[in-house]
């Protein structure tokens, strides 16, 4: 498993599933075109791009290059790391059929070429531990969950921080984790009243 401080933006669910049994990070989907016209996913790209630098990681095809142009034009600030499979023909065992380009998509890529396209771009483990010490355990304490109120905290919360509001309280704590410890997360919630 490679721990990598970046968050790996994706083209879809299937990759962010492959790609979870290489990696260790935020991984964002783009859910393909959707990512056009989608401004509080864009919002959360750019955050990370300037807070920990982005990896781009889509398909070898046209639509995965218009999708990381795309991305290129729409991220400001920050870091941008562009990871690029080889074209490799065939299908993904979950299609009936091989794509309109007849290349396999970042799923359908075997791990070991994965992780060597990662290494090749320059992106190996992260020396630090990030220590995930946001649990469920901790939303309760803060109030984030189990409480009447708790949903619309977290929506206070998320606007505080220049999160999409539309997230889970599993994404929100999964994303919270790459950005603070728990304790810095208390103190933000203390000093910015979402409570």
């Amino acid at each position: 498993m490679i721990k990598i401080k970046e968050a790996v933006i994706v083209e879809g669910k299937y990759d962010k599933i492959k790609l979870s049994s290489i990696i260790d990070t935020v991984i964002i989907t783009t859910e393909g075109f959707r990512i056009f016209k989608n401004p509080e996913k864009l919002s959360l790209i750019r955050y990370y791009a300037e807070k920990t630098g982005i990896v781009i990681l889509t398909d070898s095809d046209s639509a995965g290059f218009k999708i990381r142009g795309f991305l290129k034009g729409a991220v400001n600030k920050g870091k941008i790391t562009n990871v690029y499979i080889p074209d490799i023909f065939g299908k993904e065992k979950r299609k009936e059929k091989p794509s309109a380009e007849g290349k396999l998509g970042v799923e359908g890529i075997p791990v070991n070429i994965i992780a060597d396209a990662f290494r090749k771009a320059g992106i190996s483990s992260s020396e630090e531990s990030s220590e995930h010490d946001i649990t469920s355990v901790t939303f309760f304490e803060l109030g984030l969950s189990g409480k009447p109120d708790s949903k619309a905290m977290r929506t206070r919360l998320q606007k505080f921080l220049g999160l999409p509001e539309l997230m889970s309280s599993s994404s929100l704590m999964e994303i919270l984790n790459t950005m603070y410890t728990a304790d810095e997360l208390k103190e933000i919630i203390k000093q910015s009243e979402v409570i």
